[in-house]
């Protein structure tokens, strides 16, 4: 049987891991959250969801007990934050078979990141729709049941081979998964649907809360078509994910982008709260620079402006620093900030 590591044990990994485990395939999970795996191997990882609760005995193991294992995977699936991205992908490398491959399930732009710690024929893209959250060891909230949890992997080159269809195989036991020809598209598409929430993260509300804040939706917007500006600049044009269809893409035009996000926040429930924003309740370093603030690094590289986005990432940092507190207020300042950014980029202020 094919041998899987799941490589990051926070949300995401921790319920791919209990479905692939549940689907008798031989899965291991690792992370560094010592209490977390601790309590998996005592009690087992709960899972719930509005279907009810699920406990699953996974096999587990501290970041410190991996070269303790003897044998090497065919698949790792690293599921860790973007700014862990390139150290943890040199150290998985060292586990790989000779023909493993590894698989990101992560948000932001990554690829080429892990490309440079091991090499483009290791390397597997892949897009998440998978909404769930962790506060305690051994807990996990899924807010996306499988049959509304998504994902696309695609080789970096776009040709679908046979192991991006194995690949799939094992993914379906997640959720649903597509195979896609053009994987950074994907992956900037899922970008700016990032980019459009990560606004919400300073604000201590859930999702939908967040959005029924006066001036939030339309800021939102903003965002996303800067992001969407971006992506086109730099030669890559949205793919149709979480289930819509080329022709709902092509049909919104340049309103695609707030199409995307409307589909997500819907997919995730009301219940959901963005990855920043989970990140600044337990007062951890967010994944913003590597969304929003790709956008902005993009577009300063490429001469176009983008002082919303710009905007989010000042709020984030100035959450991180601890100048201001999660407040759903922080709207306001969200908008002070993006109109006095252009002034302040010009000198004048």
């Amino acid at each position: 049987m094919e041998k899987i590591c799941i490589l990051g044990g926070g949300a995401i990994g921790s319920c791919v891991s209990a479905s692939l485990t549940e689907a008798n395939l031989d899965v291991c999970l690792v992370d560094q959250w010592a209490a977390h795996i601790e309590k998996i191997r005592i009690d087992g990882l709960d899972v719930i969801t509005t279907k009810g609760k699920t406990n699953t005995k996974i096999k587990s193991y501290h970041l410190s007990d991996f070269a303790q294992l003897q044998d090497k995977f065919d698949y790792i699936f690293m599921a860790v934050k973007a700014y862990d991205t390139q150290w943890v992908a040199k150290f998985a490398s060292v586990y790989l078979k000779e023909d493993g491959v590894l698989i990101g399930l992560q948000n932001a732009y990554n690829d080429d990141k892990n490309v440079e710690m091991i090499g483009k024929d290791k390397v597997i893209g892949a897009v998440v729709e998978l909404s769930c959250e962790i506060f305690q060891p051994g807990i996990v909230q899924r807010n996306t049941i499988p049959t509304g949890t998504w994902f696309a992997v695609g080789e970096l080159d776009g040709t679908i081979t046979p192991r991006l269809r194995n690949i799939q195989k094992i993914m379906l036991n997640v959720g649903k998964c597509d195979l896609t020809d053009n994987i950074y598209g994907a992956e900037w598409t899922k970008l700016i649907a990032n980019s459009m929430t990560c606004p919400f993260s300073s604000l201590s509300l859930k999702n939908w809360e967040a959005m029924k804040l006066p001036g939030m939706f339309e800021f939102s917007v903003g965002v996303g078509k800067e992001s969407f500006k971006v992506g086109k600049a730099l030669g890559y044009m949205i793919e149709p994910l979480f289930g819509l269809t080329n022709e709902e893409i092509g049909n919104a035009g340049e309103n695609a982008a707030e199409l995307v996000m409307k589909k997500m926040v819907q997919d995730v429930g009301p219940n959901a709260r963005t990855h920043a924003a989970q990140d600044h309740v337990k007062g951890r370093r967010s994944e913003i620079e590597f969304i929003n603030g790709k956008v902005s690094e993009e577009g300063r590289r490429l001469g176009i402006p983008t002082p919303f986005n710009d905007a989010v990432c000042e709020v984030a940092r100035m959450t991180h620093s601890g100048e201001i507190q999660l407040d759903p207020d922080n709207v306001k300042l969200l908008s002070l900030i993006h109109i006095s950014e252009p002034t302040r980029r010009r000198g004048i202020a």
